[in-house]
């Protein structure tokens, strides 16, 4: 015990002879959370679209007038030519082309249907289909609106029963992207940071020829793979900590759920990135080997097929499959659980079970691996 205990304060000697790591460890995690919080932003706040009125009528205006109103669309461009209009749209100036033809608000007052096309630039299909459900709400609005006055000049009254859905919607009341993924982004720099620097500060020593030193010494390779991972663990669930609380003051997402759980469902996760970092350490030579291994390997894999970036259930089935294996995956179901919904043990026993299974056949099978490498 006396053995691993020294290891672990030559660990942190070395943390403290190199403040950049701390930067690293402390700093930088929070720096990155801000940038990729902001960033990380699905939501469609503007839409700008160019109109082409051909009717250039008091009811075509109004209904240009009723989509402005909305605060999300805004006609920034009025075009006298389709070609005109068609421009805007190769060019990326506008997402849509609203076309309004010739006898439009006359259609209207013989009570005739009138159509309106909308083009769209549908290269971002995600951005295309909210911005074209604003534009059909705003039209499905202003035809309504045009039905009752109709109506209420002839005298009519409606009288006929409809459903009246009343929508509730919980754990992100204003439907905010940054909400889903500001938890996510807190899973992805845990991996980063242990992960990364378990590998790059393994190879280092090889790199400098502290390790074969250690090696010579009567130390057994378990006590050196302990007293080696244990300051990671330390200073990655300090990291949590400080990406949990500038989650919580920076971007004002509450935690629903224990903390105390979900700091326990950290330290089981963490389990696995230190595995992996340290296999990374034992098919390197060099640092940038090692950096180059851990992100094209394992970094980007984890995050292209955890869920973090696309949906799980959107991927071919063979794809869903393989991310059975991918650790990040049930964390970011834990951690969101845990943060937006409140969930505890009882609703996540399942996920945290296989992470820990997971994290400690990774751990024990690269620690086997890396004592080979010392013998």
């Amino acid at each position: 015990m006396k053995t691993i205990l020294n290891i672990i304060k030559k660990e942190f000697l070395q943390f403290k002879r190199d403040p950049k790591m701390f930067m690293i460890i402390l700093v930088a995690p929070v720096i990155q959370l801000i940038f990729l919080g902001y960033a990380a932003n699905l939501d469609v706040e503007k839409i700008h679209i160019a109109v082409l009125d051909r009717d250039n009528s008091a009811i075509s205006r109004e209904y240009i007038q009723t989509l402005e109103n909305t605060g999300y669309i805004f006609a920034d461009y009025n075009v006298e030519k389709y070609k005109d209009g068609i421009e805007l749209l190769k060019s990326g100036k506008v997402i849509g082309v609203i076309i309004i033809p010739n006898n439009f608000e006359k259609k209207i007052k013989r009570y005739e249907t009138a159509d309106i096309q909308a083009l769209f630039d549908a290269s971002d299909g995600n951005t295309t289909t909210i911005s074209a459900g604003y534009i059909q709400q705003a039209t499905s609005a202003f035809s309504k609106k045009i039905l009752l006055d109709v109506m209420s000049k002839s005298g009519q009254q409606l009288s006929f029963g409809s459903i009246n859905s009343k929508t509730r919607v919980w754990y992100n009341p204003e439907l905010k992207s940054y909400v889903f993924m500001v938890p996510a982004i807190v899973g992805l720099l845990l991996m980063i940071i242990t992960m990364l620097l378990t590998s790059l500060a393994i190879v280092k020593e090889k790199e400098i020829g502290t390790l074969e030193q250690l090696v010579v010494t009567p130390i057994k390779p378990h006590q050196l793979i302990i007293g080696k991972l244990i300051p990671y663990t330390i200073m990655g669930m300090v990291a949590v900590i400080i990406i949990l609380s500038a989650m919580h003051y920076i971007f004002l997402i509450p935690i629903r759920g224990n903390i105390f759980f979900l700091l326990f469902a950290s330290f089981i996760y963490i389990l696995s990135t230190l595995g992996l970092g340290l296999f990374v350490s034992t098919i390197s030579k060099t640092q940038q080997q090692a950096m180059m291994v851990a992100i094209f390997i394992f970094m980007l894999p984890m995050i292209y097929f955890s869920g973090f970036a696309f949906p799980i259930e959107n991927m071919p089935m063979i794809i869903q499959k393989f991310t059975i294996v991918i650790p990040l995956k049930y964390f970011l179901t834990i951690i969101r659980g845990v943060i937006l919904k409140g969930l505890g043990f009882a609703e996540l026993w399942e996920e945290i079970l296989t992470l820990f299974l997971m994290g400690a056949a990774i751990l024990f099978l690269s620690s086997k691996r890396f004592s080979k490498k010392l013998d």
